[in-house]
């Protein structure tokens, strides 16, 4: 079996070389990622403009590559130029944050497995919900650091890949979306449902006092900033039981959901 895999966090990230290990030993395994983070850019193209392509080491000193673009096309590379023969799957993460949602087509890491369907070829995206009162830890010397640990991540995702090889794609299902609690409480993988939605956006300027620190953080001294505003966004509270935020937050255990990215809809009966 030939694997593709790719990301949004860009390809020296931890959670691309977590994705790799996980899988390894089932197949032959090529990495093509952006060169630098690429989040929440949705499905982007690069068209009609240059591409750097290089050859880089990732920290278990295997061979990667890098590409000056967007996760998108990172996997139209990856299978067009780079690989030989088209791969089996495409996967894409471990991303280091949570995916889930129908805002999942803001995400990089889903929408490169989007871009993967429609290149024929089945995909998996993978993300890791870092609970921030757990994750962030202290070194020796006091200095702030996230501990992502990526060990339940990898043993899904290596049983789910096991399955595919064993059993296929379940038929009508093009991707499936993955997302793991890292404060997880069951091991266990629900199958879920999409919810409406993960965050609510608000958009502020300089006069909103709750985010002042958020909104002045990248502003360099003494900067005009009565011309700005920021899109600052709030993760949701509450979730339907049989969806994919349900089962991340209040089960706190894998969530597996199954999609098709044909999103026509035939209901409209006599409208």
């Amino acid at each position: 079996m030939n694997i593709l895999i790719s990301n949004d966090d860009g390809v020296f990230a931890p959670g691309i070389l977590a994705a790799k290990q996980a899988v390894e030993d089932l197949a032959d395994v090529t990495v093509v990622a952006p060169d630098v983070n690429n989040s929440s850019v949705g499905r982007r193209l690069t068209l009609f403009k240059h591409l750097e392509l290089k050859k880089c080491t990732l920290e278990d000193g295997s061979e990667a590559y890098s590409v000056s673009g967007s996760p998108a096309d990172s996997v139209v590379v990856g299978v067009k130029y780079v690989m030989d023969e088209k791969p089996d799957l495409v996967i894409t993460g471990i991303n280091q944050g949570v995916n889930i949602s129908c805002d999942i087509t803001s995400s990089g890491t889903v929408c490169a497995a989007f871009e993967a369907v429609s290149l024929g070829i089945p995909a998996i995206a993978v993300s890791l919900f870092v609970d921030p009162k757990t994750a962030y830890k202290q070194d020796e010397n006091g200095e702030w650091y996230v501990d992502y640990d990526f060990s339940l991540t990898k043993k899904v995702l290596h049983d789910l890949v096991l399955k595919i090889i064993d059993d296929g794609f379940p038929e009508g299902v093009d991707l499936f979306n993955l997302n793991v609690p890292s404060n997880y409480e069951s091991e266990e993988v629900k199958i879920t449902t999409l919810s409406p939605k993960m965050l609510d956006k608000i958009v502020i300027d300089n006069t909103n006092e709750e985010k002042s620190e958020i909104f002045n953080y990248s502003l360099e001294e003494n900067s005009d900033s009565d011309d700005l505003i920021m899109i600052t966004p709030d993760l949701v509270k509450e979730y339907a039981d049989d969806t994919d935020g349900y089962a991340l937050f209040v089960d706190r255990c894998p969530s597996l959901t199954p999609l098709d990215v044909n999103m026509t809809s035939h209901k409209l009966n006599d409208w």
